[in-house]
């Protein structure tokens, strides 16, 4: 670049110069100019903003405190009286729960269900309790014969079922120890005649009581072994039977129940050959459940049925233990038995007949019903053909009532057709216990 460039160039700058810093100066005004414009504005609208925002933050504080304070106290009282409200409509809803908890029925309806109604009062109630039984012989009247000793079977005199009198011979047995014991007695029985034909002064005091000590010795061995006093006699008559064999005779009046033995069995002592049983009074043995609390004295009356034939019968013995077996508690009774309708072994009735000593509410078993929760209820007419349930406790089984709490004398109840009354209940969407 040659100089006379260099130096017009030069020239320019320095004369534009001045004009580029003047340029500068007034943009700097005008940028402050700008700025406190800006902080004008925005002064004002802060203070603007403030006083508004004031206001709001006073205008929200009394809206604050309308429910803070007189507002909140206006709201807590709404919620209670909601809460109240609330309460007293659930109080209404359970009343009218409860009374619509109920069966409506026309006379046609229970006439179709068989629906009974009667009047509940108290009274004395006359009833009865049942037992299985079971009829014995008289255990105190009844005979076991039984040879004393080991013996056989020679003869048998009377079959099962005969009827015997006292002292008939039921059947002839033989055994060495009783042979041995006759000829016992057949040697004593004529040193005594002798000895008590010449008298004590006579023979001496000691032989004679010798011989008379012999001769009861033998006679008590013999009779311990079942011979009577008419064996023994027939031991020293003319017409004397066979040494070892002897006859058992009946002891008492009765019918043959049992006789299993056969002829030239081989029995031994103290095992039974016949039972014999006096059948005109007849115990029976009724077997009460171990859970009830029931005393039943000496004289307490019952009835007896087997089949279609009905006989009174009174308690005389009353078991102080519990049967392990069948866990129940025995009850004899005494019944008479003159016909001879009844017999061992047959299963009885037994129906024990009591009066309550105060009057009692009492209803049948068939108008109690279990309620949802397992707790036990009648229904009540509250009104003709409207029928609510009521709770009850239960207390003694009487027969076939049962002693009932909780319902008011002269209650109208559901006897029969307890169970449709529930159903209609049910039917209709309703808690039939009143919950």
């Amino acid at each position: 670049m040659n100089k006379t460039v260099l130096a017009v160039f030069i020239a320019t700058f320095v004369g534009a110069a001045p004009s580029f810093a003047q340029k500068s100066d007034q943009q700097h005004a005008h940028n402050e100019t700008v700025t406190s414009i800006d902080k004008s504005i925005k002064d004002k609208h802060d203070e603007h903003t403030d006083d508004g925002h004031e206001e709001h933050e006073l205008q929200d504080g009394q809206k604050l405190d309308e429910h803070g304070g007189e507002g909140a106290d206006e709201h807590d009282d709404h919620e209670s009286e909601h809460a109240h409200d609330k309460g007293e409509n659930e109080d209404k809803d359970d009343e009218e729960h409860d009374e619509t908890a109920s069966a409506s029925l026309d006379s046609n309806q229970m006439a179709l269900a068989n629906i009974k109604v009667s009047t509940l009062s108290p009274k004395i109630v006359n009833y009865t309790l049942y037992a299985p039984g079971e009829i014995l012989s008289n255990g105190y009247s009844s005979y076991r014969v039984s040879p004393r000793v080991a013996s056989v079977v020679t003869r048998r005199h009377v079959a099962l079922g005969d009827r015997v009198n006292k002292g008939q011979v039921l059947v002839t047995l033989f055994s060495e120890t009783v042979a041995q014991a006759q000829a016992n007695y057949r040697t004593t029985y004529p040193e005594w005649e002798r000895v008590k034909g010449l008298g004590r002064k006579t023979v001496g005091e000691q032989r004679y009581i010798d011989a008379k000590a012999n001769f009861e010795a033998a006679s008590a061995v013999l009779i311990s072994y079942g011979l009577s006093d008419a064996d023994l006699k027939t031991l020293t008559s003319q017409q004397s039977i066979a040494l070892g064999e002897y006859s058992l005779r009946a002891e008492i009046d009765g019918a043959v129940l049992s006789d299993s033995f056969e002829q030239g069995q081989r029995i031994d002592a103290g095992e039974p050959l016949i039972s014999l049983a006096d059948e005109s009074e007849l115990w029976v043995e009724a077997h009460l459940p171990s859970n009830i609390n029931l005393r039943l004295g000496a004289g307490s009356p019952a009835q007896i049925k087997v089949g279609d034939f009905t006989v009174d019968a009174t308690v005389t013995q009353e078991a102080h233990t519990i049967d392990p077996i069948t866990r129940t508690r025995t009850v004899r009774l005494l019944v008479s038995n003159p016909e001879h309708r009844l017999h061992p072994g047959q299963f009885a009735e037994v129906y024990f007949r009591f009066l309550t000593k105060m009057p009692v509410m009492a209803v049948s078993e068939s108008a109690l019903m279990r309620g949802p929760d397992g707790d036990w209820m009648v229904f009540v007419e509250d009104h003709p053909g409207e029928f609510l349930p009521v709770e009850v406790e239960l207390g003694r089984a009487l027969g076939g009532l049962r002693e009932i709490t909780g319902v008011e004398p002269g209650s109208r109840v559901v006897s029969e057709g307890a169970f449709f009354v529930a159903s209609q209940i049910a039917k209709g969407g309703f808690d039939p216990h009143n919950h």
